[in-house]
């Protein structure tokens, strides 16, 4: 089955959020993966859906204490990340997929050794994190974490500085397997993103065994992308921990 590579979009904090958990559980090809690279209307902050909203609020104190940001909760689990400087996309492997069922470390490992390969292509110095220390757990958190602080095992890293360079966090449901990415632009040197989105989803294809395929936006149900947006906007999903 192929990879549906869908057209880049920019869009608030609420509908970034809504869109990918449509992609995740009402995607009309459902056997097929996809990928979409998307931006942000506003300068945003996500955070995992775990995350205390009280943390949450602390660490904005000193990551942006004078600026206003669109701030909302993700479907997905991991810590705060800072999205005013990223380049952001969501990957979405479908149930029967073999990466589907292998463990979250795996497929972590799997989707970031592929962005790894796609960032050294273009001679930028970054690593897969390959050793678990006394500051990672070995798994996927959702204890309080402000990402790009604290490397987990599989991030990214910058080979000179040890900078964190890319982080994800995943969802697994019935429908598949939902893999929200960011990477840090500022910790790289120059990149043309338009190479790199060419050169990482080749990879993702090949790692997947899918042939890659433009595809256009998906239509959902009528009302459904709307009132997803109205969930991830209200206060009540904000506040949810």
């Amino acid at each position: 089955m192929p990879l549906h590579i869908l057209p880049d979009r920019t869009a608030g904090a609420a509908e970034n959020m809504a869109a990918d958990f449509l992609l995740l559980n009402r995607y009309p090809s459902p056997e097929c993966a996809r990928f979409r690279h998307y931006s942000w209307r506003m300068p945003a902050v996500t955070f995992g859906f775990g995350q205390k909203i009280a943390y949450v609020r602390e660490q904005l104190k000193s990551l942006a204490p004078d600026e206003h940001l669109e701030l909302t909760r993700r479907p997905t689990g991991g810590g705060i990340v800072d999205h005013r400087d990223d380049w952001t996309f969501a990957l979405v492997i479908p149930r029967g997929q073999p990466l589907y069922d292998a463990r979250a470390t795996e497929s972590y490992r799997r989707v970031h050794a592929d962005l790894v390969a796609a960032l050294q292509a273009l001679g930028q110095p970054v690593v897969l994190k390959e050793r678990c220390d006394s500051a990672c757990s070995g798994e996927p958190t959702s204890a309080p974490t402000v990402c790009f602080v604290r490397p987990e095992l599989y991030d990214v890293l910058h080979a000179e500085t040890g900078a964190k360079v890319a982080g994800a966090a995943q969802k697994r449901t019935k429908h598949g397997l939902l893999f929200q990415g960011s990477i840090a632009k500022s910790e790289l040197g120059k990149v043309d993103w338009d190479t790199f989105a060419e050169t990482f989803t080749a990879r993702l294809g090949a790692t997947l065994g899918s042939e890659l395929l433009n595809s256009p936006w998906p239509e959902f149900a009528e009302g459904e992308m709307d009132g997803l947006v109205e969930q991830y906007a209200e206060i009540g999903w904000l506040e949810y921990r």
